[in-house]
């Protein structure tokens, strides 16, 4: 059983996963049932949620730097064959992980020094949705070395309506380890390319 992160908590991988090379990033998230009445009832003839995975690899002053450096159903792979992402899961349908980023700790290049891990809404102004259709988000890190769970982050309640984006945790280095910290905040973007004008 892993560790269940608190907002802002950070923990070293070092620590809790000794040896630890190879990753997956799981994240997940349901729509909400809409009430009789309420605000969801206006978006119960929308389309699915498409919620949208995506990892933005930083370098020490926080920059992109290259577009490459972003990980996202239309890039796959990072060049360096480090970070790959799963596919992309339309209508977050399912049990367990909607979307699965591995990241191979060992192979990411020295000048990246922070994984950002992100959640936005496909489409969100086109289909008025936000985050207040959003329940059970979570984002959870795996050993892939022995499947064991190191570490989840549950977001809690409807704290992010309005919101169509939510960066959900970080991987960075720090000196010679790499740690994890749960960020839970929520962004106002109507898409990734928005997003990357941020950095």
């Amino acid at each position: 059983m892993g560790i269940n992160l608190k907002k802002g908590q950070r923990i070293s991988l070092k620590k809790e996963a000794p040896g630890l090379t190879n990753v997956m990033c799981g994240l997940g998230w349901d729509v909400a049932k809409p009430s009789k009445g309420g605000l969801l009832g206006m978006f119960t003839s929308t389309p699915d949620l498409d919620l949208d995975a995506s990892v933005l690899c930083l370098d020490t002053q926080g920059k992109i730097g290259k577009k490459e450096n972003l990980v996202y159903f239309g890039n796959l792979r990072h060049s360096s064959g480090a970070i790959n992402h799963c596919g992309d899961n339309l209508t977050g349908k399912g049990e367990g992980d909607d979307e699965q980023i591995i990241v191979h700790l060992a192979n990411i290049p020295p000048e990246i020094a922070k994984l950002v891990f992100l959640v936005n809404i496909y489409n969100c102004v086109q289909r008025k949705q936000d985050f207040s259709l959003v329940e059970n988000a979570f984002v959870r890190l795996v050993n892939r070395g022995n499947n064991r769970e190191i570490a989840r982050y549950n977001l809690s309640g409807r704290e992010y309506a309005n919101q169509t984006g939510m960066i959900m945790a970080e991987i960075y280095r720090d000196n010679d380890e790499w740690k994890m910290a749960a960020i839970g905040k929520g962004i106002k973007v109507s898409s990734l390319e928005q997003l990357l004008s941020y950095y």
